[in-house]
């Protein structure tokens, strides 16, 4: 049968309806994922179309995915840093919502304080067992949607549920529904996605929720989890490691809208932010996030990197307070001890920091030469300097610059004797043995003692 797709705008051939495989034994792609080897990336040269939304957004599990790898937060950070999200989001909620616990004490309390809020974004869901009992909590506390598991790879349905596909099948759609009759809206979590048999078990699951929602009348979106970050975001790569090729198969093959699907992937090779980004650009709406990256074993796709993402494919951050980034980065280190690594982008010490005097000499001649973009406007952060062997005069011109404020033609530059005065003092330094950077506040002392009429 032929159609005529309105998004396309051509005639395009029906989709072969792909049936469950009900397999006897485990399908674990032993070519690609050998165990003993790291695993390979095989590619078919078949490639899909890129088709990115109308409208792409942004969702968090800071408050679920990423306690699970770090002390719990209390209440108080919780709900300090929900209100950051919510401030960071804008009043067009590109950070649409976020994912909590809702078993203890503790979780339930900072729940109900958030929702206390009355923030539209972002929305407050949760995360929960498959149990009855468990969807009677979710809708006690006033959750409009949760997150239920639903295991895709042989490796999970066979290994860790001793079940047949079919018996999953059947186990993940009477969830689904109890779900749906308690008038809670699921977002069935399709785990281990890129180890999955995509059209003898995906496709077919997705098929099954499609015609659950003509029933029910209630939205069902499918979060496809790279739980162990084995996604591939290049061109003509197979199945079932591509990641073009999982959300344009979710959408094409099994007719699910880009608003229902949702990409959660993992960095353990590196590939988090890409593998996202391809998930947009191929189809996706929803990517999620936390903040840092925060998260289980290498972590997820940190929600700062998103933001960055999101402006930079659609050219605004539509009301977006940028600034905020830098904000949830000093709590975390100076409220909550966490240690963010210095040469994380955006946040880590490092990121706007040279040590090198040729870099230095750039920034004092022009700051975009040296710096990816307004620092100080986007994140609220100076292009700062490191003192050490290899600074040079320009390197101590721009961090006296920096510390005494003087801009334009205020500015003092490196032929200035104030600087080759203090240079003197530094090369000493290193001439006497010493192998760390000097520290603003040892080198202000010094620079009060040596050039007192400016310090």
């Amino acid at each position: 049968m032929i159609i005529f797709n309105k998004r396309s705008n051509t005639l395009e051939e029906t989709s072969y309806s792909y049936e469950l495989q009900d397999v006897s034994e485990p399908n674990l792609y032993r070519d690609i994922y050998s165990y003993d080897q790291i695993p390979k990336v095989p590619f078919n040269h078949r490639k899909v179309p890129m088709n990115p939304p109308d409208e792409i957004w942004i969702t968090d599990t800071t408050f679920r995915d990423g306690q699970q790898s770090r002390p719990p937060y209390t209440v108080r950070q919780i709900v300090h840093l929900y209100d950051l999200l919510h401030k960071l989001s804008g009043p067009k909620g590109v950070i649409r919502q976020s994912e909590f616990f809702i078993y203890s004490q503790k979780d339930k309390e900072a729940v109900r304080k958030c929702l206390e809020r009355g923030y539209q974004y972002p929305e407050i869901t949760s995360w929960i067992r498959a149990t009855k009992a468990d969807f009677q909590l979710a809708k006690d506390m006033g959750m409009k949607e949760i997150g239920i598991l639903v295991s895709c790879s042989d490796y999970h349905i066979f290994k860790k549920l001793n079940m047949t596909r079919k018996k999953a099948l059947d186990m993940y759609l009477e969830t689904i529904r109890e779900a749906i009759e308690l008038g809670i809206k699921p977002r069935c979590h399709f785990e281990d996605i890129t180890r999955a048999d995509f059209y003898g078990f995906v496709v077919p699951f997705a098929h099954e929720l499609s015609r659950l929602m003509e029933d029910s009348g209630v939205p069902v979106k499918i979060r496809a989890c790279d739980t162990l970050g084995l996604g591939v975001p290049y061109p003509g790569v197979a199945l079932p490691r591509s990641v073009p090729g999982i959300i344009y198969g979710l959408r094409h093959h099994a007719g699910f809208p880009s608003e229902l699907l949702e990409w959660h992937g993992h960095n353990d090779f590196y590939k988090a932010v890409a593998n996202s980004s391809t998930a947009w650009l191929y189809g996706a709406s929803s990517v999620n996030c936390s903040m840092f990256g925060i998260g289980e074993r290498t972590g997820n796709c940190p929600l700062e990197a998103m933001v960055m993402e999101y402006a930079s494919l659609r050219g605004a951050t539509e009301g977006m307070d940028t600034t905020v980034i830098s904000e949830m980065a000093h709590y975390f280190e100076h409220e909550m001890g966490y240690r963010i690594p210095p040469m994380t982008p955006f946040v880590g010490s490092n990121f706007n920091m040279t040590q090198a005097g040729i870099h230095a000499d750039g920034l004092l001649k022009d700051i975009e030469i040296y710096t990816i973009f307004d620092t100080e406007k986007i994140l609220n952060k100076t292009a700062e300097v490191y003192i050490n062997a290899t600074s040079g005069l320009a390197g101590i011109a721009y961090w006296i610059n920096l510390q005494l404020g003087l801009k334009g033609e205020n500015r003092i530059d490196k032929k200035d004797p104030h600087v080759a005065k203090l240079k003197e003092w530094v090369d000493q330094q290193y001439a006497e043995g010493r192998s760390t950077i000097i520290y603003d506040k040892e080198l202000r002392k010094a620079a009060h003692k040596l050039i007192p009429d400016l310090f």
